[in-house]
């Protein structure tokens, strides 16, 4: 499954949610993370400057916090 994180450099959050994805693969998720970096685009700033990070598979997002669990349950509904 091909995830997008919205993230930015110097984010700790980020950092935590990617940390959150690598605990998933290790689980047996079968993930493929793509980084955006918000700041690359003022479009993408605007949409997610104040909630980053920020999960997305087509139009479904997944924003922070979130842990492993709640995760596991978004890639879930995603396969249905």
């Amino acid at each position: 499954m091909e995830l997008i994180l919205y993230h930015t450099s110097g984010c700790h959050l980020c950092e935590l949610a990617e940390g959150v994805v690598a605990q998933a693969k290790l689980a047996g998720a079968d993930i493929q993370l793509a980084l955006v970096d918000i700041a690359a685009s003022e479009d993408l700033m605007n949409r997610y400057g104040w909630t980053i990070p920020v999960l997305a598979s087509g139009s479904w997002e997944l924003s922070w916090p979130f842990d492993l669990a709640k995760l596991q349950s978004w890639l879930v509904l995603l396969k249905t």
